[in-house]
């Protein structure tokens, strides 16, 4: 990663949640949270009205974000920070990673719906474009064709998908992820904070990693070892372990499963890449 450029500090732009999550690991470890139901009941509470007015000035998109099947995905990105932060992968990163991570958490399910009977399976593609939208006012930088390139870059990643059969949910067109990458590149540099941000949000859940939930479209190890870099690879394989503790925090035995798999996924990726330190 570039270390030339400042990566906005989470704690100053959004001090109270930054404050709320060691509190959340706190109670996890204390016992005095051991079912979503105990989680739910804390997280409602700290998103009152004013917060969420809050965080909807912040980063646009949060109150719709929150707002389905009763703040299902609200609850789910606290329980991903929870379980992040317990993460020995997490720990292992550098402290600018460890801040990348924070924002990428913040965002990575920032557009995704949850309907009952409806699979949101091109989310991670939409978040990753509200992201790119929203980290320059957060205080990221951005490269000079930023303003001229944005607006074309995000359609065409909201764009790139196949439609599905029926009515089965579309899948990202892995074949356009070549010109959606090299476009993060142009709009923010490459390696840059914001760039690994927007790459980590928008492939979040680009690998199979788990065989009781089939990946929309995972990629080939061809297309893993091409597109997931040196840079990217720590970051995204503690946004998917992250990500499945989540929703099995509460759930050991599917924890402990989730966790084996996706290192192995990544594992498996990494065989084949000269720079990979298992």
């Amino acid at each position: 990663m570039k270390d030339d450029q400042k990566i906005p500090g989470f704690d100053e732009r959004i001090p109270e949640l930054d404050a709320f999550i060691p509190n959340l690991v706190e109670l996890y470890q204390g016992g005095k949270i051991d079912a979503w139901e105990d989680m739910e009941s804390i997280v409602k509470d700290f998103f009152d009205a004013p917060r969420m007015d809050q965080m909807e000035s912040l980063v646009p998109g949060w109150r719709k974000m929150a707002s389905y099947a009763d703040r299902i995905t609200l609850v789910h990105v606290m329980c991903v920070f929870l379980g992040m932060y317990m993460l020995p992968e997490f720990s292992q990163l550098s402290s600018p990673q460890q801040q990348l991570m924070k924002w990428v958490i913040l965002f990575h399910d920032i557009d995704k719906f949850h309907i009952h009977g409806k699979k949101d399976t091109m989310h991670a593609f939409r978040s990753g474009v509200v992201t790119a939208n929203r980290l320059p006012a957060l205080g990221f930088s951005f490269s000079e064709k930023y303003p001229e390139l944005i607006r074309p870059w995000s359609e065409y990643t909201n764009q790139a998908f196949i439609p599905g059969e029926g009515d089965g949910p579309p899948t990202p067109d892995n074949q356009k992820l070549p010109g959606i990458l090299e476009g993060i590149e142009q709009l923010f540099g490459k390696d840059t904070p914001a760039a690994l941000i927007v790459k980590t949000v928008l492939l979040h859940i680009s690998l199979h990693v788990d065989e009781q939930y089939p990946t929309p479209a995972p990629l080939t190890m061809e297309e893993a070892q091409l597109y997931i870099d040196s840079e990217l690879f720590p970051l995204l394989r503690v946004m998917m372990l992250s990500d499945n503790e989540g929703w099995s925090m509460f759930e050991p035995e599917t924890r402990a499963r989730q966790r084996r798999d996706t290192l192995a996924a990544f594992g498996d990726v990494g065989k084949h890449i000269s720079w990979f330190n298992p």
